[in-house]
């Protein structure tokens, strides 16, 4: 019942924000701007997604082999995929994390190292995208002489701050063992063993300084493509939106849709669109529809999870072994 709850929480949340938004600018506005859209920077921009995928996937590829877990690159990008399917396509209460963690997991009998590759990828990525944040809103405050955006530099310079801290936090063995000490109490004590596996899976990223920083520098690469991603939306679109927002507004809304409250980010990341582009002058009847054509560019690039999730429920079903069959999950 719990979790029914939150799932109608979640749809309620994507419908009133879609509502709010579409009170704001008419659906008939929106179908005029989508009816011009140039098509041929619509596949650019689908193709590109793909490709930030892709990336995306060799980061995670390169941080699992630092564990010593060598998981063909194929495989992974297809865990991958379905872990967008879940995380962006169904009104689920798990996400794609989770189930990239629990897949991989499956895959390798390595529950603790499997999710602590999945926390450090998702770590350093938006260690990256709010680097690159810092970085556009010093270059862009400086360019347009806007006060406002000096707001959106000190966010995302504290955003950069609790990240870095919290992942040093985490590489730190001196702190660690401070944290183990809360695992005397008899009520945290069955969970000892477990957190001494995540601990020790952690070691090796300790030991790999050289892997996070090419891992960052991908991470970075996969900001770049999805910065372009948008850039070929909005031109698709009409135009008017300088790329040099697009590089100060995209890793913030990224930050913003880490919160779980809608579906797949629907209605939070058009909200977030909203939001940040208007701090600049940019109306919500021209950036509103780009957020609806990201969103379906996210929804599209999605695809190939699920059906690879379907294919793999087919063949359990057939009589396959576990480990043949990474996801066993009910949407």
């Amino acid at each position: 019942m719990k979790d029914k709850l939150v799932t109608a929480a979640k749809i309620a949340v994507s419908v009133g924000l879609m509502w709010f938004l579409f009170r704001r600018v008419p659906v008939t506005d929106v179908g005029r701007v989508l009816s011009h859209a140039n098509l041929w920077l619509l596949i650019v921009a689908q193709l590109l997604y793909f490709a930030a995928i892709a990336t995306g996937t060799f980061k995670w590829w390169v941080l699992l082999r630092a564990q010593d877990i060598h998981v063909p690159y194929p495989r992974l990008l297809g865990i991958m995929f379905v872990g967008l399917f879940f995380g962006n396509f169904l009104p689920t209460n798990v996400g794609g994390d989770v189930v990239r963690g629990f897949d991989l997991a499956r895959y390798t009998s390595r529950a603790a190292e499997a999710t602590i590759s999945v926390v450090v990828d998702r770590l350093v990525g938006l260690i990256a995208f709010m680097s690159v944040a810092v970085a556009s809103a010093l270059v862009a405050t400086y360019a347009t002489g806007q006060v406002q955006l000096q707001g959106v530099g000190i966010a995302a310079i504290v955003a950069l701050g609790t990240l870095v801290g919290g992942f040093t936090v985490m590489l730190s063995r001196r702190l660690r063992r401070q944290v183990e000490r809360l695992f005397r109490f008899r009520l945290l004590a069955p969970f000892a063993p477990l957190y001494g596996r995540l601990s020790d899976a952690l070691t090796a990223y300790r030991h790999n300084l050289g892997t996070l920083a090419g891992a960052y520098c991908i991470s970075v690469t996969v900001l770049m493509i999805s910065n372009l991603v948008n850039y070929a939306i909005a031109e698709s679109l009409g135009g008017g939106i300088p790329l040099l927002y697009i590089f100060l507004f995209n890793p913030l809304i990224a930050f913003v849709l880490i919160v779980p409250i809608s579906v797949g980010g629907l209605g939070l990341n058009q909200s977030a669109y909203v939001f940040f582009y208007g701090l600049v002058g940019i109306s919500a009847a021209v950036i509103f529809p780009v957020s609806i054509v990201m969103q379906s560019v996210i929804y599209i690039a999605s695809l190939p999870g699920g059906i690879l999730w379907l294919l793999k429920r087919g063949q359990k079903s057939e009589g396959s072994t576990p480990a043949e069959v990474p996801i066993e999950m009910e949407p």
